[in-house]
């Protein structure tokens, strides 16, 4: 949960504890008999829900035995279930749903061992077994409702992320097919033209005849239009990243994202996939963090070994090793370059909380790599 949510949420959790204990309260109060060890009961069985968010069966467990104390030893009226009847809804919400059958059938018995056996005592009875099996299938069909939100908005998530993929799988078909059209339809034209002006500047050298500066322009021009359209060309056919670790860490740097970057061993120059794989780890591992890890610290670090690199990005945000992510469209591909590389990937929770991202790469010669 993000500190946001955690400021909006704490105060409406206590207040709801205090409701439930001033209704409790109030119900004893109107009864006989009631001591100050009753109204310590109930008061600590009502306020522990305030933390029912953080640890739902504890706050079961302490609510149930208060509540089960107090109804013992005071006798009172059903009212007196209120606490517990929340502790097992919030216990079920969190997929407890064992724990909280449990706790509201000793409740239940405490309850039916402490009135006589009338017909009113039965009947009140069934009434509270009736409210407990509600709070128990309210709490799980919240839970399913809860997990269906997430499920959609991850399906919404990927589904976006696949859009975007697409959309630069067709820019660089694009790209390649305006290469073509410019390679086809200009580089032989300019070619005749560059050679043509090349032969004419020739012979009249070769006759002794001043050269006309317009054919030394027309040679000149189509020499350097043809450096140009090679530079366009490459361009065009080119989808290689521009930049450095350094340069995304800055560019994460300026979004927001808190990142701390450390370079260790021998900087030297990499061969073009080992460069390339190592861009496209850093940069999809910074994008997770911006997106799921919340307001986190984010370190990058970048180890030069004699035989490989080691790329990690780490970060303190919300991930936990009981919750582990599922692999979407960004980790499967990062995981395809490294291995396609030869290299070894860990990204996963980290045990003291956040995530993290590993990966060694093993070093190439140059001209193994192209």
């Amino acid at each position: 949960m993000q500190f946001d949510q955690v400021v909006r949420t704490r105060p409406a959790d206590a207040a709801l504890a205090a409701v439930v204990g001033a209704l409790v309260v109030t119900a004893a109060a109107s009864g006989d008999g009631t001591t100050p060890l009753d109204y310590t009961l109930i008061g600590i069985g009502s306020l522990t829900l305030a933390a029912y968010r953080d640890a739902p069966r504890a706050v079961l467990a302490i609510t149930t035995a208060t509540t089960t104390g107090y109804v013992v030893h005071a006798h009172p009226g059903t009212l007196s279930a209120l606490p517990v009847l929340s502790a097992v809804h919030t216990a079920a919400r969190a997929g407890h749903r064992g724990v909280a059958a449990l706790a509201g059938a000793v409740f239940l018995a405490g309850f039916v061992a402490t009135g006589p056996g009338t017909r009113e005592a039965v009947e009140r009875t069934l009434l509270l077994a009736g409210w407990f099996l509600c709070a128990l299938v309210t709490g799980l069909a919240d839970r399913n409702w809860r997990a269906y939100l997430r499920q959609t908005e991850q399906r919404a998530l990927e589904a976006e992320r696949t859009r975007e993929e697409a959309a630069l799988r067709r820019a660089g078909e694009e790209r390649l097919r305006i290469a073509r059209e410019l390679h086809d339809s200009l580089t032989h034209s300019i070619s005749i033209v560059k050679l043509q002006a090349g032969v004419a500047v020739h012979l009249a050298r070769k006759r002794g005849e001043e050269v006309p500066p317009a054919l030394l322009a027309i040679q000149e021009a189509s020499g350097e239009a043809m450096r140009e359209l090679r530079a366009t060309l490459e361009v065009l056919r080119t989808d290689e990243p521009t930049g450095t670790p350094a340069l995304l860490v800055e560019r994460a740097r300026a979004a927001g994202l808190a990142v701390d970057l450390r370079v260790t061993g021998e900087e030297r120059p990499l061969a073009a996939t080992v460069d390339r794989a190592a861009y496209r780890i850093v940069q999809e591992a910074l994008t997770n963090a911006a997106r799921h890890a919340g307001p986190a610290k984010v370190t990058v670090e970048i180890a030069y070994a004699p035989s490989e690199l080691t790329i990690g990005v780490h970060d303190d945000g919300v991930a936990r090793l009981s919750r582990p992510p599922t692999p979407g469209i960004g980790l499967t591909g990062m995981s395809e370059r490294v291995t396609a590389l030869g290299g070894t990937l860990r990204a996963a929770p980290r045990a003291e909380g956040g995530f993290s991202v590993r990966a060694e790469l093993p070093l190439e010669a140059p001209e193994e790599a192209r």
